[in-house]
């Protein structure tokens, strides 16, 4: 997968027809990705539970997100040196490679293996999440944040049907001789290999390094070097620029509110609702939830483009401290509680869309990978943190409570999102 930098840039007619060929890759490689994803995730914790034991079913669940956020670091670094495609192929790779591990634990009943597995299926998401940033790569500035969310939602039909297909990939491989369970994962493993082997052969060419040779600041002079560093150097790039550091933080404090109210929802519904009943009533209030945080990514891509940035993450801000104040005051009544969720996925599309584009949009194109790497570092930290905290949060104080410490966490967000309003969030590519 070597790559010539020094390759002239395509003539700038070309350019809309190359973006246009890679979203339709991307759209199509989202389906795959984020089927492998959602049917790996959907058992993941039943099959933990019955090879690790219940008490550590969640830990390993929460392995699978800390390994996304971690991948993101080795991840961007080499599509910083070499490009989107050999980034997205190895991180595809990898979550193939967890998948297999998965399964191999299952069979053979080592919870240590399982534990890697899992740490590195986490690379599927790694990927799906990186591909919303290659296709902006190429984009219009007026149609970043449109084209974004359109891979941002092609994510939601594979990770809707997945699912309905768990029931049968376990049936499956049982034929083959593999254990209970352990079908998904095998089915996983398969999908991510075919979505870097399309991604291998037809990222072509690298939209990433497109983006480098046309930001040369005139004809003839060499496209921007890639710079080196990782996420100290990264972190420096966002630090001085005032809109890098709104976009990151939308991002990563949108995930942290989201996850921290999600992940509680089902316990709290358990809390009065009958076993036989819980799991109808939890799928509807989530379902709602996820068509919140997806369905609706292209609308919320299209008010990113017409109205800015900054107004549409302060349009989620908004709608996650409604989520918390609906939600929290539900009390035992299922339908404000599902209006809540749905506010809570509203909200979390606004910051990640609007905040994704604001963020790769700030920063020179040589030091978009490992910024935009930082980015889903933080998201996924944030994120596992949050899981884990409002657990004892809930524990100790209850649903009422979390809902209010979330809401609270989302007001410095607001705070840096108003101090920056009216100032101007596009960087010119020679800088």
């Amino acid at each position: 997968m070597a790559t010539d930098l020094t390759a002239p840039a395509p003539p700038r007619t070309d350019v809309a027809g190359i973006q246009r060929r890679t979203l339709r890759l991307l759209f199509l490689t989202q389906i795959i990705g984020g089927t492998g994803v959602a049917i790996g995730i959907s058992v993941g914790a039943l099959l933990a539970a019955r090879v690790a034991g219940t008490a550590l079913a969640g830990v390993a669940q929460s392995a699978g997100v800390v390994g996304a956020a971690l991948l993101a670091v080795p991840v961007t670094r080499l599509m910083t040196a070499r490009g989107r495609r050999p980034g997205l192929v190895a991180a595809y790779l990898v979550g193939a490679v967890g998948g297999v591990l998965v399964v191999v634990a299952t069979a053979t009943r080592v919870v240590p293996l399982l534990f890697v597995g899992m740490l590195l299926f986490g690379g599927g998401t790694a990927a799906n999440l990186q591909a919303r940033y290659t296709a902006v790569d190429l984009a219009e500035p007026q149609r970043r944040g449109r084209q974004l969310s359109l891979i941002v939602w092609a994510t939601t039909i594979g990770s809707v049907a997945a699912p309905n297909f768990a029931a049968l990939a376990d049936d499956t491989t049982q034929g083959w001789g593999l254990p209970t369970l352990a079908g998904p994962f095998a089915f996983s493993a398969v999908a991510f290999t075919l979505a870097a082997a399309v991604l291998l052969v037809l990222l072509r060419p690298d939209p990433l390094l497109t983006a480098r040779r046309l930001a040369a600041p005139e004809a003839g002079v060499a496209p921007p070097v890639a710079r080196r560093g990782g996420m100290v150097a990264a972190w420096r790039t966002v630090r001085r620029r005032p809109a890098a550091r709104l976009g990151i933080a939308a991002v990563a404090v949108g995930h942290l509110v989201m996850v921290a109210v999600m992940s509680m929802t089902p316990v709290h519904l358990g809390e009065w609702h009958s076993d036989a009943d819980v799991l109808s009533v939890v799928g509807i209030v989530l379902s709602l939830h996820i068509a919140g945080m997806y369905a609706l990514s292209p609308v919320t891509g299209w008010l990113t483009d017409r109205l800015g940035r900054r107004p549409v993450i302060l349009g989620g801000v908004a709608l996650l401290l409604a989520a918390c104040a609906v939600a929290g005051t539900a009390g035992h009544h299922t339908p404000p509680l599902a209006v809540g969720l749905a506010l809570l996925g509203l909200g979390w599309s606004g910051t990640m869309v609007a905040g994704s584009t604001l963020l790769s949009e700030s920063v020179p194109t040589a030091d978009r990978p490992g910024v935009q790497g930082l980015s889903d570092l933080l998201m996924g930290l944030a994120g596992a943190g949050a899981a884990a905290v409002s657990g004892f949060v809930m524990q100790a104080v209850g649903y009422p409570t979390l809902t209010v410490l979330a809401a609270i966490a989302v007001v410095p967000l607001a705070a840096l999102a108003l101090r920056g309003a009216g100032g101007d969030d596009t960087l010119d590519e020679g800088d």
